[in-house]
């Protein structure tokens, strides 16, 4: 059975940082393409970034994330990270990793930014 679970969201206050993990099971998630999106209330859930897969390409993040969040992989742990650094209010959220080959999501995990 495949399956992602997010973890790692909390309060932080402006300007910190958080990292959120997205464990896999079931499948390697080094062989694809695994992508962060987060949906802030009353909004549309959004792509945040991506990590491939098999093609030779380093992770992507959205422009208004870009220098204060990074995404990268632990083979080992067959965990994706989404490092979030100087974070704002407007980063509040609920952060999700998908994984498009079998249209899989996790069950999200709460960031709010707030002082």
């Amino acid at each position: 059975q495949v399956q992602l679970v997010e973890s790692g969201g909390g309060l932080v206050q402006p300007g910190g940082s958080l990292r959120l993990s997205c464990l896999a099971s079931g499948f390697t998630l080094s062989a694809y393409d695994m992508i962060w999106y987060r949906q802030a209330p009353g909004e549309p859930r959004y792509r945040v970034g991506t990590i491939f897969g098999t093609r030779d390409a380093p992770p992507d993040v959205v422009d208004s994330v870009k220098g204060r969040f990074t995404i990268s992989r632990d083979h080992a742990e067959n965990t994706v990270y989404l490092q979030m650094n100087s974070l704002k209010p407007n980063d509040t959220a609920v952060y999700y990793c998908y994984a498009a080959r079998w249209n899989l999501w996790g069950q999200g995990t709460q960031v709010t930014v707030s002082s």
